[in-house]
């Protein structure tokens, strides 16, 4: 059986595993195939693809440690060196996502007590989490194209409303962006964690909106959108998101059950569908309020 790591113990930076469920003992079996050339260099990814960290990476002296020590100080200090730290080790390459990732603290979207800065999801309750910053950096570059001034964005499974947050900063006053969760009381916080950051013109505008509904249907109102992003893994791509998404668009969703693909699906002019793997993910299903509540598929 490949060496794995038990998510609630280790930070996962680089690590393409996002989990939407409780921190239980669920097990990191791939590494995240990140930037090839960069990845020989992580001290955090040893030779082989199922083998995850290097012992040393728990010693006194090691990055996890380091990492601990540079976060201290102030959350704006300490967010600013978070992302910095992703920008580090090639998770970030956008100017505009570190930009993004510095302005809107992840501090505000956490439950109170948390490590915000750590590079680990977190559970937000309902069977549910907040990714990973890791894997919020690389869904913002991946739909950096599709987030400019103006456009218009969906984010299905908002959770604490942290990357419709990012995304409403990026799109701006004149864009739209949409925020899908179906239990209601994480609606309700995540409209109080906007409203302490640094998108709350906006939420007070409308221009960013966080709904309860069932994301799997979308949220028609305001479609076609040029980004779509699905925090949750689907057996099957929902027809109602592609028929949402925009010719041009872009939409960044989980795929599978056990073993899942963060898909890009790229829906071109002319109306047809192109569909690329970009790593190996672990989430939640996308599913029912009460499938989840229950934590049943």
């Amino acid at each position: 059986m490949p060496s794995s790591i038990s998510l609630h113990s280790v930070s996962a930076i680089a690590y393409g595993f996002r989990y939407r469920a409780p921190l239980k003992h669920t097990c990191l079996l791939y590494a995240h195939q990140l930037h090839s050339s960069h990845r020989q260099k992580s001290p955090l990814f040893s030779s082989s693809f199922c083998r995850v960290l290097n012992p040393s990476f728990f010693t006194g002296n090691s990055l996890f440690s380091r990492m601990e020590q540079f976060w201290s100080g102030s959350a704006v200090n300490r967010n600013r060196g978070m992302t910095e730290q992703l920008r580090r080790y090639g998770v970030i390459k956008s100017q505009k996502v570190t930009e993004i990732m510095e302005t809107v603290d992840r501090g505000l979207f956490v439950p109170e007590g948390t490590p915000a800065y750590v590079d680990s999801p977190m559970s937000i309750g309902y069977n549910a989490t907040i990714s990973a910053p890791h894997m919020h950096a690389m869904c913002l570059e991946l739909l950096e194209d599709r987030l400019q001034p103006g456009m218009h964005a969906l984010d299905v499974g908002s959770g604490t409303g942290y990357l419709t947050a990012c995304f409403a900063l990026m799109v701006g006053p004149q864009g739209r962006v949409v925020g899908v969760e179906h239990i209601p009381e994480l609606v309700a916080w995540s409209i109080k964690n906007v409203e302490k950051s640094a998108a709350a013109p906006l939420l007070k505008e409308g221009s960013l909106s966080l709904h309860v509904g069932d994301g799997r249907k979308g949220w028609p109102e305001h479609a076609p959108y040029d980004a779509i992003h699905v925090g949750a893994a689907a057996a099957d791509v929902p027809q109602d998101l592609i028929d949402q998404l925009k010719p041009g668009g872009r939409m960044v969703i989980p795929v599978g059950t056990f073993f899942q693909d963060l898909k890009v699906i790229d829906k071109k002019l002319d109306g047809s569908i192109s569909v690329r793997s970009e790593t190996k993910v672990r989430y939640v299903p996308l599913t029912s309020r009460e499938a989840q509540i229950k934590g049943t598929n």
